[in-house]
């Protein structure tokens, strides 16, 4: 390298180290008395802690104090294996040793609540519920838990018991649950013609969209138009949402153009179109309190551009929308990023949406039809899906 251009270089690189030396230290003159709490902490732990940690572990923990200090239940750190078990989930890969529970966190009461049990899972058998309160876990409180360390209490080799305190969303006292783990396979999509009506066909998203929703989805509508299908029930009860690509994807199959959704944050909104390759064709979907998240953003862009009807109860209101950034050490954090207007610019956080059709089903009789969908003779919101294609 000729000297000039290595003077140059030189210049340029003492230049940069002055720029950033200037920030960390105008960093620490602004925040200096933060900073000298932080080593003060740090120092009495290290001294005077009963069980004292190492600094790896005092970093993790000021690391997951950080996000947490946005009082977000849906922005969290993710540790290696948290962050492993996620990205296997959104690439539809995931089986693992649990219950079978979605959860969230409680704003109110700070403990996790239910969004959707799966189908068939230990959790649905057992009779837990969207909307019901987890107080405890194996004797141990979730008061003010985060939900990563409530998922991963709840798993565990299959064949192993948990103990859960439940509190239902009106009872006043709580109840003990022990649930046997087994394999929890997160299902993608099932479909089938309706016994008894041969071109009705129904799909049941079963759990999650992942990146393999939206190719299942595919191959069994291919399917379903061979058998003779014409009209069409899809059930998104009780599914929890997912990745939001995936119900891009997924909501594409049935808009046939314009936007699916809206993101927006404080700097800009943008809208997510339709991919173009859908088929239009007579639509019902039916949602319950359990249809959250990517859930919402297919049936609120299928409702807005009036490409369906809505059957079933108000969806469960989550409306915001989670960046994970990677970081080193095979770890990331998960942070809330956006919020999602429908295609009508509707704001749904905390609101959910309301189906076009509201039918009503008690507790007792929706578990049971949930756990065998379809279920013709007993499902009214399936009957009433029923009735409007075939008057169509």
């Amino acid at each position: 390298m000729p000297n000039k251009v290595w003077r140059q270089f030189i210049n340029w690189f003492l230049v940069f180290c002055v720029l950033v030396t200037l920030a960390v230290g105008f960093g620490v003159v602004t925040h200096f008395q933060e900073v000298i709490k932080g080593f003060k902490i740090y120092s009495l732990i290290q001294s005077q802690a009963l069980e004292p940690k190492n600094t790896d572990t005092l970093i993790e923990g000021a690391l997951r104090g950080m996000v947490g200090s946005l009082n977000d239940p849906y922005s969290t750190y993710l540790d290696k294996e948290t962050y492993t078990s996620l990205k296997e989930s959104i690439s539809g890969g995931s089986n693992y040793g649990g219950v079978g529970l979605l959860i969230t966190l409680d704003e109110e009461k700070k403990v996790p609540m239910v969004v959707s049990p799966f189908k068939g899972a230990p959790a649905q058998r057992a009779g837990i519920k969207t909307k019901d309160f987890i107080i405890n876990i194996d004797g141990q409180s979730t008061n003010n838990m985060d939900l990563e360390t409530a998922a991963n209490l709840m798993k565990g080799e299959p064949g192993t018991k948990v103990e859960l305190t439940i509190l239902s969303e009106n009872d006043l006292s709580t109840r003990q649950v022990v649930l046997t783990r087994e394999i929890i396979q997160v299902p993608a999509v099932e479909g089938k013609i309706l016994e008894g009506h041969q071109d009705i066909g129904y799909l049941n998203f079963l759990t999650m969209f992942s990146e393999q929703t939206a190719v299942d989805l595919g191959n069994e509508l291919k399917e379903l138009r061979q058998q003779g299908m014409k009209r069409l029930i899809i059930d998104l009860r009780n599914n929890p949402g997912g990745s939001l690509a995936a119900a891009v994807d997924v909501a594409s199959y049935f808009v046939p153009e314009g936007p699916i959704v809206y993101l927006s944050n404080s700097k800009k909104t943008e809208a997510l179109m339709a991919r173009g390759y859908a088929q239009p064709l007579p639509l019902v979907v039916l949602v319950n309190g359990g249809s959250a998240s990517a859930s919402e953003i297919v049936a609120g862009a299928i409702k807005d551009t009036k490409s369906g009807y809505l059957v079933g109860e108000k969806t469960f209101g989550k409306g915001i929308v989670q960046t994970i950034y990677p970081l080193p050490g095979d770890t990331a954090v998960r942070i809330t990023t956006h919020k999602y207007l429908t295609p009508g610019k509707h704001d749904i956080h905390h609101k959910g949406i309301m189906p076009d059709y509201v039918v009503t089903m008690e507790p007792e009789i929706e578990q049971h039809v949930l756990a065998n969908a379809p279920d013709v003779e007993n499902d009214p919101q399936l009957q009433k899906a029923i009735e409007l294609l075939e008057n169509q």
